[in-house]
């Protein structure tokens, strides 16, 4: 017997998917640059910068549910979610450009300045992204179809994420030319403009098509009852909290990891033998010209190392997890969505720890590292975000009523409430081991980075994978409840 099956179009999936390269290229900056923004230009203390991070975290606990209830009560020609990603589109997009502009005030201002616009960002962030991410649940019903339009959305958010990971300090670098302030504000205002055209493509390219009952009472309690009991919401919303603070500890680290624990000398050979070293005195031509407008030639005095080589590291790394995007698919059908996350982060939490027994010297193994970490972690990312939306239509199949932007809304908490825990965890692990940004580091300090890289990451991870554990849709129960779900709309529609 075949299972209920709702496809969508090739051009609705990468209009779709263009919504969350958009809100990437505010989130994988972040999630990599925003400890070390805040502390090397604005001029933060790690621990104000972590404080900051936590904060904002408690405003979101109280913006998140409330635009899932508005979004779920929201009734336009347009749908319910939809119009919030053209609403929002161009303040989403200036606060995230002034947020990486500094205005070059006093050390209390710099602070002030950085958490008005942290705040604003992310108030901004709940409502644009808490309708997007509904969107999953509400363009098809066909479960296998949603993992194909995860594919699709991840994807397009591995290629941001490799032009975010590749192209940021060294554009940070080119346009700054020695002022960092400048080159940061410059590159973000590029990302900012990026951001309101992707928007818009995916607002003119897709489709509700999932509709709670039309005899569902409009109660607001309800809505957090029913999902305070989804056994399987409250297991993907704890998962993707460690999940996430695992992701910025490690993210905030690497980069750091790149400046102060991998030999510069080493570095620079190694970049040198792939034919990335400019020469003093002498313009590039041809293909050089491509790359040094990119910032990814070596500079005579070696001064933008760690830049390149972040940038180089985290493209193959973004790669590698592309491809093991394009897996995940294929993997949960074969094997289930459960198994193949658990067995992901399994493999993810070992490749995770071994960072930290790599000597200094040794860049061919940190780049081997960088690989395999992004091609085990890739089939996690699309499944995510998949369950959710199958734990929206388990709450359906239990109670009979859908609420699928407070599901998704109170996810997006998580994992901005991740992003925020996970700053501030690694802004107290560096100040723990004596890190101070922009001072020349002592071995504890060097120490303290290589953890903040790897054995506090894995941490979070084992605890991810003992949550995951007790998830209790099956590959057959998903199917289940798909086909049962899609009987009662037929028959309502009669």
């Amino acid at each position: 017997m075949g299972h209920f099956t709702q496809k969508l179009s090739i051009r609705e999936k990468v209009g779709y998917s263009l919504g969350d390269g958009a809100a990437n290229l505010v989130f994988q900056v972040l999630m990599a640059y925003q400890f070390m923004f805040f502390t090397t230009i604005l001029g933060l203390s790690p621990k104000a910068a972590g404080l900051l991070f936590l904060i904002g975290r408690f405003f979101d606990a109280f913006t998140d549910p409330a635009m899932g209830f508005v979004a779920d009560r929201t009734h336009t020609k347009w749908g319910r979610f939809r119009p919030w990603l053209i609403w929002s589109a161009l303040p989403f997009a200036a606060i995230f450009w002034l947020m990486f502009t500094s205005p070059g005030w006093s050390p209390t201002g710099q602070m002030v300045y950085a958490y008005l616009m942290y705040f604003l960002l992310m108030a901004v962030y709940t409502v644009n992204n808490v309708p997007y991410c509904a969107l999953n649940g509400v363009m098809t019903g066909d479960v296998d179809e949603r993992t194909s339009l995860s594919t699709f959305r991840f994807i397009c958010v591995m290629i941001v994420s490799f032009a975010v990971q590749g192209l940021t300090l060294p554009l940070v670098d080119k346009f700054g030319q020695g002022d960092d302030a400048k080159g940061w504000s410059m590159t973000m205002g590029i990302f900012a403009i990026v951001t309101i055209v992707f928007f818009v493509i995916c607002f003119f390219s897709v489709r509700e098509r999932v509709e709670p009952d039309p005899d569902q009472k409009s109660s607001a309690r309800q809505d957090m009852l029913d999902t305070f009991k989804n056994r399987p919401w409250v297991i993907l919303f704890s998962a993707t909290l460690m999940i996430f603070i695992m992701l910025v500890v490690r993210g905030g680290s690497i980069p750091l990891f790149m400046e102060h624990f991998a030999d510069q000398q080493s570095l620079a050979n190694f970049i040198g033998s792939m034919g990335l070293q400019s020469v003093d005195g002498v313009d590039p031509s041809g293909f050089g010209k491509v790359l040094n407008a990119f910032g990814y030639l070596l500079k005579p005095d070696h001064s933008n190392v760690p830049s390149v080589a972040y940038g180089i590291f985290g493209m193959l790394g973004t790669f590698t997890m592309f491809l093991g995007v394009l897996c995940s698919k294929p993997l949960s059908k074969l094997f289930g969505k459960r198994m193949v996350f658990v067995g992901s982060l399994v493999v993810t939490l070992f490749i995770t720890l071994w960072l930290f027994y790599i000597p200094s010297t040794n860049i061919r193994a940190m780049l081997w590292q960088s690989a395999l970490w992004g091609l085990a972690y890739g089939p996690t990312v699309p499944l995510l975000w998949s369950m959710i939306a199958d734990s929206a239509d388990y709450s359906e199949w239990k109670t009979g009523r859908r609420a699928t932007g407070f599901v998704f809304a109170g996810v997006v908490f998580a994992l901005k409430f991740g992003l925020g825990v996970g700053g501030f965890i690694q802004g107290m692990i560096l100040s723990q081991y004596g890190y101070e940004g922009g001072a020349e580091l002592t071995e504890r300090a060097i120490t303290g980075v290589r953890v903040a890289s790897s054995v506090a990451p894995a941490m979070f991870i084992v605890v991810a994978v003992a949550i995951l554990l007790f998830y209790p849709i099956s590959k057959e129960l998903n199917y289940q409840i798909g086909d049962e779900l899609a009987k009662r709309r037929k028959e309502r529609a009669v």
